[in-house]
């Protein structure tokens, strides 16, 4: 095997086994499992985390024995993310979304060199969607649709009250971070005479890797999160950038996020970047407390 990947090629072997993947979690209802590991009820895993997770696992150990692999369901602080050439998977990001048959739940499958993230496929088996890049050759829907999807036609951005905002409550749901998300929404949701930024709306899609690739389509502007891990954003990371989007991070001023430091903020693409940098800066003044995982 070459010393250099072949992203192209691991771009359309990745396609191949999201699809693969898919069959496992469209085959049946999922059953929750109750002795797993999840911390609360709203941080759930299936048999189908596990299944999934286990068939792009042993099939990429396979296919790139020399290569790493970072997964959420065989993850363990010991293994923590590196430089090295590493393959980083979602088995279904949005779980608690599949539980509940809301057709919003995705496979996600990144691929990294030093820490950055160089192919990106994220798949939604109900819907039969798919987001896909390879750096530096462009993001795309259904590999043939380049991204954003309004093209030449797209707007540039004008502010976050006429901005639809993506945010996840997440699984935790106490202490400084859990604080720190609520008031920022606050801030985020409410009426300028209260000091707040009156967004036009916002989403919570339940799942990360979907709402990177809504900011990536260009039908979110932008999606602000903390507490995500690396598997839960590679993929969507780049996709997001390959589509003229930038990723930022989530407290005020982290303009070079790492890919392991567990906030985000994505802001989709503009007109030669138009008001990307405003609204980096507009968001994170209502930031209200930081972020720290």
């Amino acid at each position: 095997m070459s010393s250099t990947p072949d992203l192209q090629q691991i771009h359309d072997f990745l396609i191949d086994l999201a699809h693969e993947a898919g069959k496992i979690i469209t085959s049946s209802l999922p059953r929750v499992d109750t002795t797993g590991s999840k911390k609360n009820s709203a941080d759930l895993v299936t048999e189908y985390d596990r299944a999934v997770e286990k068939k792009v696992s042993e099939t990429l150990r396979e296919k790139y024995p020399d290569y790493d692999f970072l997964g959420e369901e065989t993850y363990s602080p010991e293994h923590q993310l590196t430089d090295a050439p590493t393959f980083i998977v979602d088995p279904i990001d949005g779980t608690t979304n599949f539980v509940h048959g809301f057709p919003n739940s995705c496979i996600s499958l990144g691929f990294a060199i030093n820490r950055r993230p160089v192919v990106g496929v994220v798949y939604n088996p109900v819907t039969n969607t798919l987001y896909s890049a390879i750096e530096g050759h462009g993001a795309y829907l259904n590999r043939t649709q380049r991204l954003p999807l309004k093209g030449e036609d797209l707007e540039p951005l004008r502010g976050l009250d006429n901005a639809l905002v993506a945010l996840e409550w997440g699984s935790e749901r106490s202490g400084n971070n859990w604080d720190t998300k609520v008031n920022t929404f606050a801030s985020l949701a409410g009426s300028r005479e209260q000091g707040g930024a009156m967004v036009h709306s916002i989403r919570s899609l339940g799942s990360a890797a979907l709402n990177l690739c809504g900011v990536a389509a260009g039908y979110l502007d932008l999606y602000w999160e903390g507490g995500g891990w690396p598997w839960d954003v590679c993929a969507g990371w780049l996709i997001v950038r390959e589509a003229g989007g930038i990723i930022l991070g989530g407290n005020p001023g982290d303009w070079e996020p790492r890919l392991d430091g567990r906030t985000c903020l994505a802001i989709r693409a503009s007109p030669g970047g138009q008001g990307q940098k405003e609204l980096a800066e507009e968001l994170w003044s209502h930031v209200k407390g930081r972020l720290e995982y």
